[in-house]
This record gives structure tokens, sequence and C-alpha cells, in this order.
């Protein structure tokens, strides 16, 4: 098959990864790509976002399958551009995709079809969020109706800083549009889960779980970021747990849009709360997580080709997954500044030398070559990532491949997968 996957992060490397260890893989292209990715497949200068660009370069290629990273581009509707001129894609359609591009579609669509999920409210009108808050009380979430790159959701520990978000999202326009409503919901407790699901629009498989780390600091202190690391199996994701997130939260959310007229394709990845009460839906995302793929993908023993094809073709149930028996690891390596205004154009020495760790492969998610030279290109620039028999031994495996990077304006939290080593 003639493969092109589109985006440009660390998520997208780690697919272009696994998609060339296929045989079934006879071309791949990936747009727009970045410095490591152009190690795997061949690079072509279309943003994600450009729709007719993509359809364009796809029927250019004579694509067989695109395989769709990022959000923006399924929002917007490219797995519809596709499909209408005879292209198969992975991927939801645009409608649906309001999974994720709309906080308070998916909300209204747990709400009609009985998905344990936060109490929540929508808000156009920043005097009537607030009147809400001082009724609810503190703490409280705050989140961007629309996309906002990871960072649309605070968490208010007190009303004053509920207050203050309200103002930052719907008043500033920190996030632009995706800020014209904001979603308000009760504060869960519990320990959080990444979990994902394979879907065809009728059958869902299971596709894993991780636990991310959004923070930036140590600790989990600081603010909120697209993610700093990654492990995986997550031990909070327990096969009694997992059944209970298929039966609750995925096969409702699979039947419920066929119902609605909107079958879901592509990959489904609930962000979970594990309360005392069970597992709650924080929000719902329509792609692979990143820095959570990197992760998935490292683990995953079987041909990730025809997994992605028989989801686009409705034939999942011709399919299995097979694990590698192992734990894997990311650390997110990001430029000085991140999450504010990340420092851009600095030289990264030595990825030889990281890759070249037993079990450890450089993903690369805001990179580009010049020079022969790598330079950061953006806020999250490595995903360090390494497989082991245990949590331990892949931590250990990825902080050895991190200490060998010469890259002194690049930083990254030195604890990921504290809670799975604290058990």
């Amino acid at each position: 098959m003639k493969i092109l996957v589109v985006g440009s992060g660390g998520r997208e490397h780690a697919l272009c990864w696994a998609i060339k260890r296929s045989p079934l893989c006879e071309a791949l292209w990936c747009a727009p790509g970045n410095a490591g990715i152009a190690q795997v497949a061949e690079c072509l200068p279309v943003k994600a976002e450009d729709v007719p660009g993509i359809v364009a370069l796809a029927q250019e290629k004579a694509a067989d399958l695109v395989v769709v990273g990022p959000e923006a581009p399924l929002v917007e509707g490219l797995v519809d551009a596709l499909k209408a001129v005879g292209i198969k894609a992975f991927g939801p359609s645009a409608a649906a995709a309001r999974l994720e591009g709309s906080k308070g579609f998916m909300k209204d669509f747990c709400a009609r079809h009985d998905i344990p999920t936060a109490a929540y409210a929508r808000f156009t009108d920043a005097e009537a969020a607030k009147a809400y808050v001082r009724e609810q009380g503190a703490p409280i979430v705050v989140k961007a109706d629309g996309l906002a790159a990871g960072k649309g959701v605070v968490v208010c520990p007190n009303e004053a800083d509920a207050l203050a978000a309200i103002d930052m999202i719907m008043t500033d326009r920190a996030f632009g549009v995706a800020g014209g409503e904001v979603v308000i919901e009760e504060f869960l407790q519990g320990e959080e889960a990444s979990f994902f699901a394979v879907i065809d629009g009728k059958t869902a498989i299971p596709f894993g779980a991780a636990q991310d780390h959004k923070r930036v600091g140590d600790g989990d202190t600081g603010p909120n970021t697209g993610g700093m690391g990654a492990y995986a199996p997550a031990p909070v994701m327990t096969p009694e747990i997992v059944d209970e997130v298929m039966e609750k939260i995925v096969t409702p959310t699979v039947t419920g849009m066929a119902a609605e007229g909107n079958p879901f394709q592509g990959v489904l990845f609930a962000g979970l709360m594990i309360t005392a009460q069970g597992p709650r839906l924080i929000e719902f995302n329509v792609r692979f997580g990143d820095p959570e793929c990197q992760v998935l993908m490292s683990r995953l023993k079987s041909d990730l080709v025809p997994l992605l094809a028989a989801a686009a073709d409705g034939t999942l149930d011709t399919v299995a997954v097979e694990w590698f028996d192992a734990a894997a690891l990311v650390v997110v390596m990001a430029a000085q500044g991140y999450p504010g205004t990340p420092l851009k154009g600095t030289e990264i020495r030595n990825l030889a030398a990281a890759d070249a760790v037993p079990e450890a492969v450089v993903f690369h998610a805001g990179t580009r070559a010049e020079g022969g030279k790598v330079l950061a290109d953006g806020g999250r620039v490595l995903g360090v990532a390494a497989r082991g028999r245990t949590v331990k031994e892949a931590r250990d495996r990825a902080y050895e491949a991190v200490d060998r990077i010469d890259w002194p304006e690049g930083f990254c939290r030195r604890d990921i997968a504290w809670r799975a080593l604290e058990r």
C-alpha cells in the first residue's frame, strides 16, 4: 500500500515509524513531517491544515490510505474531502470529530447517551459563567469549548482562579475563537488515564491505555502542557476497569454516534478519571494522543497497517491486536520557554548516541533539518522513548537516552511514571 501520513509531530513520527515496519507498506509520505520523520518517510511541504492541498497531494501520489494525525484537519473535514474523491482515510468525519472539536457537543452527547462524566454547564456569556462559578464554588474546571492545542483547560482550586480563567478565555480570547463558549465542569478526584479504542463505525477494539503527565514540572507542578511524558501499560487500568470503560463509555459512544447519523471511524481517545465510583469521562479526543502514541507504537507487536485499513473499511472484526509483553515510556524534551513562547533554532546534537541505547528510539516532535543540523522548531521538540520488561527498566533506558543528547536549551521532567513506580 502507498500511505500518506498527515502531521508533523511526535505522534506522526511514531505512526510513520510503525507503518514503515509493515511489509504492506510500499511507499510512505508525510505532510509536512519533520527532521526525524524524514528518516523513515518522504516529507512533502503541505501543511496538515491545508485540506485542499492534502487532497491534491493524495491524488497526485495515488495514495491507497491517508492517516490523519492531528485533530485540526479532522475537525475541518479532511476525511470527508478525501472520501469525496475516492481516497480511503483513517480518521473520523467532521461531524464525528465534534466529539473533540466542541467540548459542549461532547458533554451534551454524553448526557443524551448516559455516559458517565462530570456535571457541567455551557456558557456563551462571561457574566453568566461567573455567576455559575459563584453558585457552584471551587475547585472547579473551566474549559474553552473549541480546539486549543491541549491548553484550553484550566483546573481552578478557588473561585478567583475560575473567574480569571473565564476572563482569559472569553474576554481576552487567549485561545481565539475556541473561547467563544466555555464549559464549566465539576472537579473530579481520582487518577487520570488515557484509553484508546480503534473503531470502524460499528465495531470497537480496545487499543491500550497509558498515563500522560500534563504539567510542565516535576511533581505535577506548573501549568498544563500538551504532555511531558507518558508510559504504558497504566496499572490503574485493570482488566475490570477496561471492561467497564468499554461497556459504559466506548460502546455507547459507537452506538450513539451511529444512531445520530454520524458513525465514528478512526481512533477514539478517552481521557478518564478513575474515581472511587468508577471511571468517568473527562474528554474525548478523536486521534492518537501525543505523547501516548509513542508508547503505544513502542508496545505494538502486530502490524499497524491492517488495523488502520480495517477501521477505514469497516472490517475491524477481521483484525486482531497483539502487544509485546513489555512496558514503554517516553520522556518529552521541550525547548526553554515552553509552554509559553519556546526558544527556537537551537541545535540538537548526539541523537544517534541516544538512539543506540537498547530498545530506545528518539521521536521528533518539533524539529527541522538545516545545513546538516537538527534544530529545535517547536515547544515539545523530542520524545525519547524506550521499552523494557518493567516500567522501571523502560524509564531507566529512556533517561539514559535523554542524558546522551547534547541540547543545553532543552529540558524535561525527571519523574515520568512516578505513580507506577510508587505502587
